[in-house]
């Protein structure tokens, strides 16, 4: 991989529109960039693009070092020197943290005689939420940026860029750019103007309310739920909920991806958009799920336990969600990828997206051969997961 010190690469215009060439540059690192400049080109809707969330990832070494996450921002500047647009880059040395699969890529390419990594991550490591990948203080120039991407790429000899988790308002960029677009699934929670949770369980059909509320009695019997923001989360609490990610990081992938330094450091820079909700038993913390609050939506990020209640993970995860979303009148709950028992829980299917440029035609030909097929299916999976739904029909 070229030294990203000082580098640049000259972007030549994309075919389709027309545009002037344009210089973009590589920067060391999203800590590289003052904040302010940052946040101008990500905004404030989504708190995982912020340069908060991303530069505790730096500091904390959950991504840098050894992490296989080289963090390489790809910046187009105005003449003036300010940044116009922003893809959060990096050079990835596996496919792990992703969500969005593409290993068997990789064992074709690299049986074909190549090497498949490095590439380029267009993404918020370890986090599937949708949202846009080309920050933006100018729309104008979202095709400068992804023009820039495919230099980065070419010039560095690297196989392929992904931009996952892709807000659909960007999709038409990117294919415009000729790059591959991927669907995938996941299930979020609509607030359909509900004013309580009983408002939103008088949507449901007779038997499916029925289950949740005994679901909820399970898991609430001699527990106390506590939600926590901002300064109410003090180190201790911390303390619990490194336990409950190991705890769930050790089973689920092997090796938990976030360091223990991240969680205080999040709580540090950004701790009112930190929502931590924490349930006790006797005053003692048992298990625990933290979200991050948007401007529109509430993201449930990570949850674990250190002792086994019947449904508690749906009540941490998805009930007290749902409950602290009605509170702050936001739009949505995503509770993070996969997962088809959020069906009976009120979350439904929806669409998200992801963008590939692999330079080989070869190569692209055989993907997009596979995207096709793969699109047919997840539509008609999406179709049948929609009759599942708990809601009343009418």
């Amino acid at each position: 991989m070229t030294r990203c010190r000082g580098y640049r690469t000259h972007v030549p215009p994309p075919i389709f529109p027309p545009v002037t060439a344009i210089t973009a540059r590589i920067a060391e690192g999203v800590r590289a960039v003052p904040a302010d400049q940052w946040d101008a080109c990500a905004g404030t809707g989504n708190p995982f693009l912020s340069h908060a969330f991303l530069s505790a990832l730096e500091a904390s070494g959950s991504v840098g070092g050894r992490s296989g996450w080289q963090p390489l921002p790809i910046i187009v500047d105005d003449a003036a020197g300010m940044p116009v647009a922003i893809a959060p880059a990096y050079a990835k040395g596996h496919s792990q943290g992703e969500y969005v699969f593409d290993h068997a890529w990789a064992d074709a390419w690299e049986r074909a005689g190549g090497d498949y990594y490095p590439k380029l991550q267009i993404a918020v490591p370890f986090t599937p939420v949708p949202g846009p990948r080309l920050l933006l203080r100018d729309p104008e120039q979202a095709l400068a940026l992804i023009g820039a991407i495919e230099a980065v790429v070419r010039q560095n000899g690297l196989s392929s860029a992904h931009a996952t988790f892709v807000d659909e308002a960007q999709l038409p960029a990117f294919q415009a750019a000729g790059w591959l677009t991927r669907a995938g699934t996941q299930f979020h929670w609509a607030n359909r103007g509900y004013g309580s949770f009983d408002d939103f369980l008088n949507d449901l059909a007779s038997r499916k309310r029925k289950a949740i509320r005994k679901e909820r009695a399970a898991a609430l019997d001699g527990l106390t739920v506590r939600h926590l923001t901002g300064r109410d989360i003090r180190p201790e609490h911390w303390d619990a909920f490194w336990a409950f990610y190991q705890d769930t990081g050790n089973r689920k992938w092997g090796r938990p991806y976030l360091t223990r330094s991240f969680f205080p450091l999040l709580s540090e820079t950004m701790g009112d958009a930190v929502l931590l909700i924490l349930a006790e038993r006797d005053g003692r913390p048992i298990a625990g799920a933290l979200n991050l609050i948007g401007g529109d939506a509430l993201y449930g990020r990570y949850w674990g336990a250190v002792e086994e209640v019947p449904f508690l993970h749906f009540e941490l995860c998805y009930y007290q969600a749902i409950d602290a979303a009605i509170a702050r009148g936001l739009q949505r709950v995503e509770a993070g990828a996969q997962g088809e028992h959020k069906l009976a829980r009120g979350y439904v299917p929806v669409t998200t997206w992801s963008a590939h440029f692999l330079p080989d035609p070869g190569f692209r030909r055989a993907v997009a051969e596979f995207l096709e097929r793969e699109r047919a299916a997840i539509g008609q999976e999406q179709e049948y997961l929609g009759e599942l739904t708990p809601f009343r029909r009418g």
